[in-house]
């Protein structure tokens, strides 16, 4: 089979097509033929180092969240998986293949009329965004920021907040197009990367999910309402000063709070079901995947290009070619 591998860390070119046997699963496990495989900002930390502190290495097959039909289990998983349409996450098996192999504890069933793009489009963010606006105890009515809300994660928070009833949805963002953009998907207000921008924005807000990290992560503790959350779901722009918590204590009446979020520590069953929702949402026209590009598997290269470039709005998604 064809796939993509790590070759070392370093920029996209570090990607190259490798020629290897096809796998085979072990117990637990399920061989995937792939149709759509996922790219997103975790891909690119892996490939750059940024996770080698975590266990990535490497001389793997890159990506992690892939759909198409199942062809073979392992010892021990249901035979009645073989021949189905699935969406799952492969772990440190990898996803940029024409076959995956993947725990059968990840798979969810692709519904009619959901296409395997819109899967790896919806599956991996937007049940990272549903989570972490539950873990932010965010409740109807409430106002919501959205900082980074271009990417994968942050368009479907945008979504699942507006869908949720929220007061108001705010993103930050890097131009006009990008806002109107948002706005489509559900956005009331439109600010600049360091939030500013809208004067008739909120002065605060009761949940920010964070997306972006870096630098200016302390900044937008300001921008917290009294008891107000913070959620950082991701490091795009690198961890945020060793300091940073420092702008808590300097606001310690206001009772704000910070917490990390990762889909790994939620229990594998809760997340099948909500995954499960939300592609019954979207086959039903409540959610829309946002696709920005869908290449060969062969370009990924030229995928990692366009997302080091920060043109992505929404999800690139890899296709096997298999000629």
């Amino acid at each position: 089979m064809k796939a993509v591998m790590v070759q070392a860390f370093g920029g996209p070119e570090v990607l190259a097509v490798a020629d290897l046997p096809d796998p085979h699963p072990a117990a637990g496990q399920v061989l995937i033929t792939t149709e759509a495989i996922g790219v997103g900002g975790v891909d690119a930390l892996i490939r750059s180092g940024a996770l080698a502190a975590y266990g990535a290495a490497p001389g793997r097959i890159l990506g992690s969240e892939v759909a198409g039909t199942v062809t073979e289990v392992g010892e021990g998983v249901d035979t009645t998986w073989v021949g189905r349409r699935v969406w799952a996450l492969t772990g440190e098996s990898g996803g940029y293949a024409e076959q995956a192999l993947a725990p059968a504890e990840t798979l969810v069933p692709i519904p009619a009329g959901l296409s395997a793009v819109a899967a790896v489009t919806l599956g991996g963010s937007a049940t990272v965004a549903h989570f972490a606006l539950r873990h932010a105890h965010f409740t109807r009515g409430e106002s919501v920021l959205v900082r980074g809300a271009a990417g994968g994660i942050g368009v479907m928070a945008v979504q699942i907040a507006a869908r949720g009833g929220a007061g108001a949805v705010a993103v930050t963002t890097s131009s006009t197009e990008r806002g109107d953009r948002l706005r489509e998907l559900g956005a009331t207000h439109v600010l600049d990367r360091l939030g500013r921008g809208a004067p008739d924005a909120p002065g605060g807000y009761d949940v920010i999910l964070d997306i972006v990290a870096g630098a200016d992560l302390p900044s937008f503790f300001a921008r917290l309402e009294p008891n107000g959350r913070m959620v950082a779901v991701g490091v795009m722009a690198g961890p945020p000063p060793a300091d940073f918590g420092m702008e808590m204590v300097a606001a310690f009446r206001k009772s704000m709070s910070f917490a990390t979020f990762s889909a790994d520590t939620v229990p594998a069953p809760d997340r099948r079901a909500a995954t499960a929702e939300l592609f019954t949402a979207a086959s039903r026209g409540e959610l829309k995947a946002v696709v920005h590009e869908t290449l060969p598997l062969k370009q990924a290269v030229l995928a990692h290009q366009k997302m080091e470039t920060g043109e992505v709005f929404g999800r690139l998604a890899l296709t096997p070619s298999r000629k």
